[in-house]
């Protein structure tokens, strides 16, 4: 990939990623506005936008985000199986693309609620909260990947190795097979930031 086509992309890539965080924050926003607003019109206005901010602009972005992030990695030496802070960013956008699928559904039952009568209700109130927690969430796991992406921290995978071994590079400080310590304190924190995020989403569902 030439230096033109590599500038274009990381442009597209930065502009569809910087887009993706401002849109979730104007929706964790209008989450905590309606949570915690007392007028009833306040309350539905906010779940009406979240809706449409969700699934007209919020997927679009996250979508054309990993796609444009994939065909730069594959465009460019960095590979996507090579360096563990392309394999973690890769993992980060993946799993956030599947979450979001999954934690708009509340979002579309609220807003059809929304459209209809007034949101009342323990259950209700649960997914109305469940939101709030998705959304601040996504926002910590977009700025973990966007710092990934700024320092790039040093650390090859096997496959990585391989081929650095298989072209006579050799580096010191990514020595063959070993996963650097950075990257198994951000896979436990992240594993253990999902299951939190997961029981305070589902624990209001048993009340």
């Amino acid at each position: 990939m030439n230096t033109w086509l590599r500038k274009l992309l990381l442009t597209l890539h930065v502009t569809l990623s910087i887009g993706w965080i401002g849109a979730v924050a104007a929706f964790l926003a209008l989450a905590i506005s309606g949570l915690t607003s007392e007028p009833e019109q306040a309350v539905r206005s906010a779940y009406l936008s979240m809706d449409l901010i969700g699934w007209r602009i919020i997927v679009p972005l996250c979508v054309a985000s990993l796609l444009s992030g994939l065909v730069q990695a594959l465009g460019t030496p960095w590979g996507v199986f090579r360096h563990w802070w392309v394999v973690l960013k890769l993992s980060v956008t993946v799993v956030l693309t599947a979450l979001l699928m999954v934690h708009l559904q509340p979002t579309r039952r609220l807003a059809a609620v929304a459209a209809q009568s007034l949101i009342t209700g323990p259950e209700l109130h649960q997914l109305q909260m469940q939101l709030a927690t998705d959304a601040a969430a996504a926002i910590v796991a977009l700025l973990a990947a966007v710092t990934l992406a700024v320092y790039k921290p040093l650390g090859v995978t096997l496959r990585g190795a391989r081929k650095l071994s298989g072209a006579g590079a050799t580096d010191a400080s990514e020595p063959f097979g070993q996963t650097p310590r950075w990257v198994k304190i951000f896979v436990i924190v992240a594993v253990l930031s999902l299951l939190a995020v997961m029981t305070l989403s589902g624990a209001g569902h048993h009340h």
